[in-house]
């Protein structure tokens, strides 16, 4: 009976591991642009997307990020916003 208790208890903790690793937020690319560099991230579900930036010099492996931005509906809103506020581009989406 205590082996039976211990297989469903390690099965369990297996189980949860696994949808633990499965929660994680997924790199869709990465670019730069002027002084900057960014990556690209999409949310868990799927609904949203976010942009890590760091200056030109840093090392995204290494440092922590200068600025997480916010959560886009789309990865266009996100590097439309990255053109507009960090690579200095002018596109008639931009803000003047």
């Amino acid at each position: 009976m205590l082996n039976i208790v211990k297989l469903l208890l390690l099965t369990t903790m297996a189980v949860v591991a696994t949808s633990t690793a499965a929660l994680a937020d997924s790199l869709v690319g990465n670019g730069g642009g002027g002084d900057y560099k960014y990556q690209l991230w999409r949310s868990t579900d799927g609904s949203s997307y976010y942009l890590k930036i760091w200056t030109r010099e840093s090392n995204p492996n290494t440092e922590s990020s200068l600025s997480t931005t916010h959560s886009f509906q789309s990865s266009r809103d996100a590097l439309e916003y990255f053109d507009c506020n960090y690579a200095g581009r002018s596109l008639p989406s931009c803000p003047k």
